[in-house]
């Protein structure tokens, strides 16, 4: 299983980046995906979650309206588009899937966002 993302770099308050996740390696369609991200010095949260369907969505609350999360399982990738950043935004992004047959998490190698003047 390998998940693997891009998109990250330098932006601007208020602009914005589109970070990708590709997954090889097993049936991406039939499982749920999720984006944390752990900024220096504090534990890694959850961003946004979606189901395997791409039906439901979840957010934390200081990402609502700015943030979606998405996928293309013709693909087998998740994305997530970041709008309006802010410099608490600013962290090592991370894409997640908990796989029930090997009963772990898996995560990608992580992103740098960093939102800069």
């Amino acid at each position: 299983v390998q998940l693997v993302e891009s998109g990250g770099g330098l932006v601007q308050p208020g602009g914005s980046l589109r970070l990708s996740c590709a997954i090889t390696a097993f049936t991406f369609s039939r499982y749920a995906m999720s984006w944390y991200r752990q900024a220096p010095g504090k534990e890694r949260e959850l961003v946004a979650g979606i189901t395997s369907g791409g039906v439901t969505t979840n957010y934390a609350d200081s990402v609502k309206g700015r943030f979606t999360i998405s996928r293309d399982n013709a693909k087998n990738t998740v994305y997530l588009q970041m709008n309006s950043l802010k410099s608490d935004d600013t962290a090592v992004y991370y894409c997640k899937v908990y796989l029930p047959g090997y009963m772990r998490d898996y995560w990608g190698q992580g992103t740098q966002v960093t939102v800069s003047s």
